[in-house]
C-alpha cells in the first residue's frame, strides 16, 4: 500500500487519506481546475478547498471531469473564519454547496477561531453556537464529519465542552521548525485528528541547508522530506503543488526517516526565517 492509499478512520467510521491536496492560493479557473485533475490523475483521493478560497467550483468540475466515482474521493471545505453568526454561517454553507456542485460534503471545518482581520479575537461564544450549526450540517447528512482548523488548546477547551459531537479533526499549520506541540497533544487528548497545512511553509523552507542536507541521505527533496516527517509524526498532510511533476513527486514518500534524523528535525527551530 502506497502513502496515497494510506487512511485514518473518523469517529464516524469514515476512511479520509493520509495524504491529501492542499488547493490554497489556487486560482478559479484553469490552474485550480487543471492541478486538482493532475492529482486525481496521480492518485490523490483527498481534496482539500475553502470557501475563502474562492476555488470550489473548480475543485468539484475537476472531480466530476475526472470520472472517478464519488465515493472514492474525500474533499474538504471550510465555513469561513469571518461567520460567527447562524445567519451567515448558513449562506455561506448554502453557497458552498451551491458553488462545489456536489451532493455532500466529506468534511467541513470552521476555517479559524477569529475572522482573519482579526487574529486573537476572543469569539468562544460565537464558535460554541457556529458549532451548534456544524452539528446540524452533520445530522442533515450534506456533510459526513466536521471539525476546526487553527484551533490551539485554550480554543478546544473552551468549545469541547458545548459539543454534542466532539471535532473530528483540527487542521493547523505545522511544517520542520514549528512547535505545535501543545495544540498537537490537546487534540490527542480528545482523540482528534491533526491535519498539517503548510507543510513547505508557503515555500519558505524547501531550501533550507539542514534539510536539503537530509534529504539528500534518502534521496529525495525537501518537499518529500517534509511530508513524510509529517506522516511520521501522525499528521494527516495536505501538500500543494501546480505542475505535475511537483504534485507526483509530492506523493512519492516510500521510505522511512530513521529516529535519530525525526529527533534532528524535531530540534530544528525558525526554519522559515533563513
Amino acid at each position: 500500500m502506497t502513502p496515497l492509499e494510506e487512511t485514518v478512520t473518523l469517529s464516524t467510521g469514515a476512511a479520509m487519506p493520509v495524504v491529501g491536496f492542499g488547493t490554497w492560493l489556487l486560482e478559479e479557473g484553469p490552474e485550480c481546475y487543471d492541478a486538482v485533475r493532475a492529482a486525481l490523475e496521480v492518485g490523490y483521493r483527498h481534496i482539500d478547498t475553502a470557501r475563502a478560497y474562492g476555488n470550489e467550483a473548480s475543485v468539484g468540475r475537476a472531480m466530476r471531469d475526472s470520472g472517478i466515482p464519488r465515493d472514492q474521493i474525500f474533499v474538504t471545505s471550510k465555513l469561513p473564519a469571518e461567520s460567527k453568526d447562524l445567519d451567515s454561517a448558513r449562506r455561506n454553507f448554502e453557497t458552498t454547496m451551491s458553488e462545489i456542485g456536489l451532493d455532500y460534503i466529506d468534511l467541513y471545518l470552521i476555517h479559524a477561531p477569529w475572522p482573519w482581520d482579526q487574529i486573537g479575537k476572543d469569539c468562544r461564544e460565537e464558535n460554541k453556537a457556529i458549532w451548534g450549526f456544524m452539528e446540524e450540517c452533520l445530522d442533515s447528512g450534506r456533510v459526513k464529519a466536521i471539525g476546526v482548523s487553527n484551533f490551539e488548546r485554550g480554543d478546544l477547551d473552551s468549545l469541547l465542552p458545548a459539543c454534542r459531537v466532539t471535532p473530528m479533526v483540527d487542521q493547523i499549520r505545522w511544517f520542520v521548525g514549528l512547535d505545535t506541540s501543545d495544540t498537537v497533544a490537546a487534540c490527542r487528548e480528545h482523540d482528534i485528528i491533526v491535519e498539517a497545512y503548510s507543510p513547505f511553509a508557503h515555500g519558505l523552507i524547501v531550501d533550507h541547508p539542514e534539510l536539503g542536507t537530509i534529504a539528500q541521505h534518502y534521496g529525495v527533496s525537501a518537499p518529500q522530506l517534509c511530508v513524510r516527517y509529517l506522516l511520521q509524526r501522525g499528521a494527516v498532510v495536505l501538500p500543494k503543488a501546480t505542475s505535475p511533476e511537483h504534485i507526483r513527486q509530492n506523493a512519492q514518500l516510500d521510505f522511512v526517516i530513521s529516529d535519530d534524523d525525526l529527533a534532528t528535525l524535531d530540534a530544528m527551530r525558525d526554519t522559515d526565517k533563513q
